[in-house]
């Protein structure tokens, strides 16, 4: 990302929703983005309006800090139906039948961790979601818009068709991008 931009890598997922949120919660003058990921935290900011170094305290400092408690996030209902093409094979390799896996997806609200692999993808994770889901060994080619997926911790629903190799549970009709 070049000379305007620090790139904070941590152990966990956990560890940089964390981050992002005492970042986000405390922003300094000069910092115009912070972009989360699985294990990382972008803070892009204007080398005119502050320095690296500057930006690298306040990171450290936030980083000591527990994130303040946020607003309530707005919650979004996908209706989704469970007839993917790998439902009843993610269900064999988790060790259920297919309704138990629909009901532990369905059973309490997933969060957006953060985006990205396409515009409008958001990476869903939950506290008590109790599986790591293998992915395909081969990705598709194309998976429908609006497929519903599992991979490793994170669910998600493909905003356009694309390829991927998560493995399709169902799939929603809501807009998504």
């Amino acid at each position: 990302m070049g000379e305007a931009a620090v790139l904070v890598e941590v152990d966990t997922l956990d560890a940089a929703l964390a981050l992002h949120a005492s970042l986000a919660a405390s922003v300094v003058p000069g910092v115009h983005e912070l972009v989360p990921a699985a294990r990382t935290v972008l803070v892009r900011f204007d080398p005119r309006a502050t320095t690296r170094a500057a930006v690298a305290r306040w990171v450290t400092d936030a980083a000591a800090s527990p994130p303040r408690d946020a607003a309530p996030a707005a919650v979004t209902v996908l209706e989704v139906v469970y007839d993917g093409d790998d439902l009843d094979e993610t269900a064999r390799l988790l060790g259920v039948d297919a309704p138990a896996l629909v009901a532990a997806h369905t059973g309490a609200e997933w969060m957006v961790a953060f985006t990205g692999f396409a515009p409008g993808f958001g990476y869903l994770v939950r506290a008590d979601w109790p599986f790591d889901v293998p992915r395909l060994d081969a990705p598709r080619t194309r998976v429908p818009v609006g497929s519903v997926g599992l991979a490793g911790a994170f669910s998600g629903a493909y905003p356009r068709a694309t390829p991927g190799g998560w493995r399709l549970i169902g799939r929603t009709d809501a807009p998504l991008f």
